[in-house]
């Protein structure tokens, strides 16, 4: 869909902001990008960012018992680059782009630990805005709505049960359907994650106050897609086909 200054309420302007939050395996990511793909909006995965500092830590042989007490400065060594390519959003280390090395095990079991550090936080914000100023973006994570982009032009809260979140965790992990023994075994690490999101002092996992409420758990992907394009096209009062 083409966003036309003209035909946009003067806020919007700069072209609109959508932010989609909430906890692991809500289906937030994949509906953004896909969102995104259609509007021809960039998408920002801001968990994709936590995977890369926490590659970079590990690559970088930073000790897990210091990361705790870092500061935002000792974070610009580790050579971690964001850049706004066209629709996408690049992550580079040392110029060469991350891909795949966010999604190792290794990664995965610490990525909690790391979004739980201060520094981290602070240290993304400003990325994170940046990419941002101009609008025109889909951006997913657990404190979009609230911290990152408070003022977003929309904003949604998806949520699941805990079981559908452990079965589509698995999903894009292994790509296959997982037993009911493997779904037990994620939900209770996603409980945990939940946990450790919700409590945090920094940045804590919540519901933005004037969020649109999104359960994923019974529909479709197609009917997520379509929930949050219908409420941007009010939102931009277009009456053009998205």
């Amino acid at each position: 869909m083409a966003i036309k200054a003209s035909n946009v309420p003067a806020a919007l302007t700069r072209g609109p902001l959508i932010t989609l939050d909430g906890p692991a395996g809500s289906g937030k990511s994949s509906t953004a990008q896909e969102v995104a793909r259609r509007l021809g909006f960039r998408h920002l995965d801001s968990g994709a960012l936590y995977r890369a500092l926490t590659f970079a830590l590990l690559e970088e042989g930073v000790a897990e018992h210091t990361w705790g007490a870092l500061e935002p400065f000792e974070l610009d060594p580790l050579g971690l680059r964001v850049e706004a390519e066209d629709a996408a959003v690049n992550i580079y280390r040392n110029g060469v782009l991350l891909t795949s090395e966010l999604r190792g095990p290794g990664v995965t079991e610490r990525v909690a630990m790391v979004a739980g550090v201060p520094a981290v936080r602070e240290w993304l914000l400003e990325v994170q805005r940046s990419l941002g100023a101009e609008g025109n973006l889909v951006a997913d994570g657990r404190d979009m709505g609230t911290v990152v982009f408070p003022k977003a032009d929309l904003k949604v809260f998806l949520i699941a049960g805990l079981e559908e979140r452990a079965r589509r965790r698995l999903i894009q992990d292994f790509a296959r359907e997982p037993t009911m023994e493997d779904i037990k075994e994620m939900a209770e690490r996603i409980e945990q994650r939940d946990q450790a999101d919700q409590t945090r002092d920094h940045s804590p996992l919540k519901r933005p106050e004037d969020a649109v409420d999104l359960d994923t758990t019974a529909i479709t992907f197609d009917d997520q897609v379509s929930f949050i394009l219908r409420r941007i096209k009010d939102l931009t009062r277009l009456q053009g086909e998205i």
